[in-house]
């Protein structure tokens, strides 16, 4: 068979090792060795002896996400083999985490991470009740955690001169440290004459990154993923 479909660009190549890559912009191999763990339904290919697991609806089971506070529910996979994991075409990346590190992050932009990683369901600080409170996935161990984002994320740095203020519609996650609260960037009266539709944002102190996808998410569209 010939022709740019079959060419070295596009043909993979068995995993060098377990673990966690970037296939390619859209996708993430997993050299499975043992267990880990992805978002439900994300699995669009494998070879190997693998299985596929529901994990439970409790608070064990499931990523809250942000403003909506509904769950993303998680399978786990275990065996030996390789898969790999994919969200609607959306762009993937991994992060790293170091012991004694911790990354808060969107559910919503959760695809797969490793077993040895934990995580807990928190109620991000300063939010209030805004949109019901803000609830994100703090992860934290030492591991690989993909994830998934709609176009090309923008990293901002954050120092305590300069904090940063999200939407909190497009915020994808920010690193430990960071110190949260509610800004209103938007007066009374202008809200009473319709909005600018940008009432108010996550601020973010101190000294870290701001990680924040180049849209933001109906609460339409955030209610079907």
């Amino acid at each position: 068979m010939k022709g740019d479909l079959f060419s070295s660009a596009h043909v993979v190549r068995p995993a060098a090792a377990p673990g966690m890559s970037v296939e390619n912009p859209k996708c993430i191999r997993y050299g499975v060795a043992g267990e880990m763990f992805a978002r439900q339904g994300s699995m669009v290919a494998f070879r190997g002896d693998l299985r596929f697991e529901r994990r439970g609806q409790g608070v064990g089971g499931m990523l809250k996400r942000a403003v909506t506070g509904e769950g993303l529910p998680l399978m786990s996979v275990r065996g030996q083999g390789e898969a790999w994991f994919a969200h609607e075409a959306r762009n993937c990346f991994v992060v790293e985490i170091e012991q004694g590190e911790e990354f808060t992050v969107n559910g919503r932009n959760v695809l797969c991470f490793d077993a040895s990683l934990a995580y807990r369901i928190a109620t991000v600080k300063g939010s209030g009740v805004a949109g019901g409170g803000l609830f994100n996935s703090v992860f934290s161990g030492q591991g690989a955690l993909g994830l998934v984002c709609e176009g090309t994320p923008l990293v901002i740095p954050v120092s305590p001169e300069r904090p940063v203020h999200v939407d909190t519609d497009a915020v994808v996650g920010w690193t430990a440290r960071l110190e949260t609260s509610l800004h209103r960037s938007q007066s009374l009266g202008s809200m009473l004459r319709g909005g600018s539709g940008e009432a108010v944002q996550l601020t973010l102190r101190g000294e870290g990154f701001a990680v924040v996808r180049p849209s933001e998410a109906s609460p339409q569209k955030a209610a079907q993923h």
